[in-house]
């Protein structure tokens, strides 16, 4: 019997999921379902026998806490976020994962970049943001963030529970208007909506920031390629889009479902493919 698969969200309209996780089923042969179950919040209670009895699912905003109740077990990755976005059924047993977070590392891992050791530039923390800014600071970076003044006591409460689990990480905070400052960076990431569609023009850094940086990645993939992308290309910067971290979150939702592993070049094909559907 194939085995069946989706995605929970409440708006799926633009959903980029299932092409992507059907190309990595197609990939390996398997010939399973991948549906979309779009569902208000009133609908969740009434339609958990129906995603319990999936092999696996994903989840999307705005359920990613509320499906916690759902799992038997958590991983490490969704207890560190309080935030679950794949879920496994082994035996009936659910167990709960964040692959947002090994969909980032491994993206950064691609460009060829390292945290540990180096210096890593990040614009914004709120969100996927924070995220970032922990998974960064646990593999041993030199790490920055630069916000906006309002955003000021977020980007702390970030930096408290950092070194909270890490008390050696080495984080400072700036304000974006002191960017100039920065002398240089190894890796720099976008994590703010600046740059995203449909105010393609905007930048999040001045090109003197780009300039200073080794490697570039923007969480944006809307446009395929951003503003900021498209400086850093143009000096010659490594770089990467948000729909190689969608692309990899997938990727280890099927390695935590079915044991799948996937070459590089069908991988970096598949992220390709995927922007040009953008």
């Amino acid at each position: 019997m194939s085995k069946q698969y989706a995605l929970l969200g409440e708006s799926l309209k633009h959903t980029m999921s299932p092409p992507i996780h059907k190309r990595l089923f197609e990939l390996k042969g398997r010939e399973f379902e991948y549906e979309v179950i779009e569902l208000h919040e009133s609908e969740l209670d009434d339609n958990k026998d129906k995603l319990m009895s999936l092999a696996g699912f994903n989840i999307t905003i705005p359920y990613k806490m509320t499906v916690i109740p759902f799992c038997d077990k958590l991983a490490e990755s969704a207890k560190r976020y309080n935030s679950v976005n794949c879920i496994d059924n082994k035996n009936g047993v659910h167990t709960g994962y964040n692959t947002d977070c090994d969909g980032f590392l491994k993206t950064i891992e691609s460009m060829g970049a390292e945290f540990k050791g180096s210096d890593v530039l990040l614009i914004g923390c709120g969100g996927v943001g924070r995220m970032m800014a922990i998974e960064a600071s646990l593999k041993g970076s030199r790490l920055t963030i630069a916000v906006l003044e309002s955003d000021m006591p977020l980007a702390q409460k970030v930096k408290e529970e950092i070194l909270s689990v890490k008390a050696d990480a080495d984080i400072s905070i700036i304000l974006t208007s002191e960017l100039e400052s920065i002398k240089r960076t190894d890796l720099l990431m976008n994590a703010t909506p600046v740059g995203m569609f449909p105010k393609v023009d905007a930048c999040p850094v001045p090109d003197s920031v780009i300039e200073k940086s080794s490697y570039v990645f923007d969480v944006i993939y809307n446009p395929r390629e951003t503003q900021l992308i498209q400086k850093a290309k143009a000096l010659g910067k490594k770089v990467s889009g948000g729909m190689a971290m969608l692309v990899y979150q997938a990727v280890s939702a099927h390695e935590i479902w079915d044991g799948d592993k996937y070459d590089d070049a069908d991988i970096a094909e598949l992220i390709s493919d995927m922007e040009k559907m953008v």
